[in-house]
């Protein structure tokens, strides 16, 4: 009797343990990212946080960067119908960047040379359109559409309905995010923290597009204005993935190989429509190590800004620590440059082998 009784009670404070578990706190983000595809880092980082039950994905705002924002955002809402995570609503945000144009650019070009990668603005490249079309999509159009509130009204919103709480993402040019920062002098202050990926330092590499031009990084260089308002504005903390620290990422064969394996709608999304199937893992990256710091070896505290006189370093990172800072008011960042790659990988591994929270309906079996 006695054993039984002990067995009753081990019972009983077993199922007290279960329900007064908490259950995990899901963490607030806001991804402001120029959403390119289909596949790709844009999509893949937005996967990230899609696939991870940590995460509490309030919206998608879309800004103009690697490609148009009109495509992009019909990019996102097809990604959202086949790994059936509908609930996720995208916003439609900035077409242009606040002060450089079209034009100047491809004067620059001329007189400063070329820049390796243009995105909505490479007139180099056969698939170049203007800014209202959207082509036909590989993945096939979406049925769904965006909001009706803008991008850049609803981040103000949510950081007031949860303040303090929400981490705003910015993966591309930061038009948005500095747009909201405007409308909203409250807005910095009464986020969480930011999350970039953009700047670059002193990264070691041969690539040319980095060798001759160190501190040029595209998402900076799309819209310096805006990254300067953004790198100014009172955060309570900010956490820069920076080039040197993508670089030590590769995206491979082996990779999409050991993701084919994975019977889960993120996993055959990315494997089936990834065309470049080699390339640096850049907006991924800072997703991921958001989620799990651990993944990053090595931080830079600096003061960050960004170059904003028009020249051949317009849109160049810029950098001081405490001892040369300038007599002006910069915020200190924790700027990434070594990370832990197969941590990186394992850690992308599991969110993809694993199912999508609350994910209903996903028409990825229905993609030819």
């Amino acid at each position: 009797m006695r054993k039984l009784r002990n067995i009753v009670l081990a019972c009983f404070l077993a199922a007290v343990a279960v329900f007064s578990t908490p259950a995990i706190a899901q963490r607030y983000v806001i991804a402001d990212q120029d959403a390119s595809g289909p596949a790709g880092s844009d999509m893949t980082s937005l996967l990230v946080f899609l696939q991870s039950p940590e995460v509490k994905l309030l919206g998608i705002t879309v800004v103009t960067g690697d490609a148009w924002r009109d495509e992009e955002v019909a990019h996102t809402l097809r990604l959202l119908e086949l790994v059936g995570r509908t609930d996720v609503k995208v916003y439609v945000g900035s077409e242009y960047p606040l002060v450089r144009t079209f034009e100047e650019t491809k004067i620059a070009s001329q007189l400063y040379g070329t820049v390796a990668w243009l995105g909505a603005w490479s007139w180099n490249k056969p698939n170049f359109h203007e800014a209202n079309v959207i082509p036909k999509l590989p993945e096939g159009s979406p049925t769904t559409k965006p909001e009706s509130e803008d991008a850049v009204h609803f981040m103000i919103r949510m950081v007031h309905t949860y303040p303090h709480q929400v981490t705003i993402y910015g993966a591309g040019p930061m038009t948005n995010i500095a747009l909201a920062i405007r409308l909203d002098p409250d807005f910095a202050g009464l986020a969480k923290e930011l999350v970039i990926m953009g700047g670059s330092l002193s990264p070691v590499t041969t690539d040319p597009e980095f060798v001759n031009s160190p501190r040029h990084e595209f998402n900076f260089w799309f819209d310096p204005e805006a990254a300067r308002i953004t790198l100014r504005a009172p955060w309570p903390k900010i956490t820069d993935t920076t080039v040197d620290a993508s670089l030590e990422t590769n995206l491979n064969e082996e990779m999409l190989s050991d993701w084919a394996k994975l019977n889960t709608p993120a996993a055959r999304y990315l494997v089936k429509l990834t065309k470049i199937r080699k390339g640096y893992l850049w907006d991924e990256l800072a997703a991921a190590a958001w989620l799990d710091p651990t993944i990053v070896k090595r931080e830079r505290h600096v003061y960050m800004d960004v170059n904003i006189m028009h020249g051949p370093t317009y849109g160049d990172t810029l950098i001081w620590d405490d001892k040369d800072k300038p007599a002006i008011p910069l915020q200190k960042v924790d700027a990434q440059v070594d990370i832990d790659f197969p941590k990186l990988q394992k850690s992308l591994h599991t969110l993809l082998a694993s199912p999508a929270p609350g994910a209903q309906n996903p028409l990825m079996d229905s993609l030819k």
